[in-house]
């Protein structure tokens, strides 16, 4: 299960709107088949796995990381492949909450005489499909906030300049968190100051993700690069019915789409947003800020992971704040967070929090 799990990280980012699933086949102890759900999401993981394995996985053992899917989406069920493969015995880590799903594929294993065997590494496997899950149960992806720091937490000086606080290989690592993603997200602060081009480089990966840009009226520069980018990588907008049509009309003839959001109180609806997010098969969101949007998605409850890059340098109160205000007065009402891990990359430091797990059958 271990390397299932490990199978379907490969595809993190890569295979929306389905989750990325990593499957083994094992005979006489002996790995025969092994997929990861393709990009596009199809095929699934089990087809490429039982390809491998053919004849062979008669009476095998296969192993995934998500309940196999009981329904005709754009391939066949993946039940009725591992039926007609004669497998013996399936091995999952977790059930699939797909009301499509939802414990039919493990009904139709059982019925057709396979050995079903659930909850397997069942931790690993909910946080690999948890932006998955989140998509289904609150019509939302799951939001990864990237925040990189100087020691006493300033993202900037009291000019702006922000680059670079931390080392190259921490910058490496933020190119690879990227590509797990389905999108990379920043505000229209952001984009207006630092000309991002928000892709994934430097580490010999064709894929890229979908590059978001939050800016309510979308008075975002022509002449940016990503502006001048938006064809060679997907380039989504979220913006308000305030944005100007001119605006609007400019950034859809260079390729760019437009995602039109509801206002709240003179700011875009952050939840219904993520909502439109997920209806267009996101399913996984990493965050770069700057500091008001960050502040917007924590009061809107929406961030689920925070991951921190700590530099050793030393900025002073002049320097930028990483998140904007939170109206805390009183701590016992600020948001607590969980560490995950913490780890050194280059000369800088990489730190990882969740919130409280959410509720998730293993069966």
């Amino acid at each position: 299960m271990s390397l299932a799990l490990s199978m379907g990280r490969r595809g993190l980012g890569r295979t929306w709107p389905n989750p990325s699933v990593g499957c083994v086949i094992v005979s006489d102890n002996h790995i025969i088949g092994r997929g990861t759900t393709a990009d596009g999401g199809v095929p699934h993981a089990e087809v490429i796995a039982l390809a491998q394995a053919g004849p062979k996985a008669r009476g095998a053992t296969a192993y995934v990381t998500l309940e196999p899917c009981a329904h005709t989406g754009k391939c066949p069920p993946c039940t009725e492949a591992l039926i007609k493969s004669g497998i013996a015995r399936v091995v999952a880590a977790i059930g699939d909450d797909d009301h499509r799903v939802n414990g039919n594929g493990f009904r139709a294993l059982k019925a057709a005489g396979i050995e079903v065997v659930t909850g397997v590494m069942a931790d690993e496997a909910f946080r690999d499909h948890k932006g998955f899950f989140l998509r289904i149960s609150q019509n939302r992806p799951l939001v990864s906030l990237k925040i990189a720091t100087s020691f006493d937490g300033r993202i900037a000086t009291e000019s702006g300049q922000s680059k670079w606080i931390t080392d190259d290989p921490a910058r490496r690592l933020v190119h690879l968190m990227r590509s797990r993603h389905d999108a990379v997200m920043v505000g229209g602060g952001t984009a207006r100051l630092d000309d991002p081009s928000l892709n994934v480089r430097s580490l010999g990966i064709e894929h890229q993700t979908v590059r978001v840009v939050v800016s309510r009226h979308l008075n975002l520069p022509n002449d940016s690069i990503l502006a001048r980018t938006a064809r060679q990588a997907p380039l989504w907008l979220c913006h308000g019915a305030e944005a100007k049509s001119s605006q609007i009309q400019k950034w859809q003839d260079i390729g760019a789409k437009l995602i039109i959001c509801e206002d709240n109180h003179g700011l875009l609806d952050l939840n219904e947003m993520m909502a439109r997010l997920a209806s267009l098969g996101l399913t996984r969101v990493f965050c770069e800020g700057g500091a008001s949007l960050a502040a917007s998605l924590i009061k809107s409850d929406l961030v689920d992971e925070l991951i921190g890059f700590s530099a050793g340098v030393l900025i002073g109160e002049e320097g930028q704040s990483s998140i904007g205000g939170l109206g805390v007065d009183d701590l016992a009402m600020a948001q607590r967070w969980s560490l995950e891990g913490v780890r050194t990359v280059g000369p800088d430091i990489v730190h990882k929090w969740s919130r409280k797990r959410l509720g998730q059958s293993k069966e």
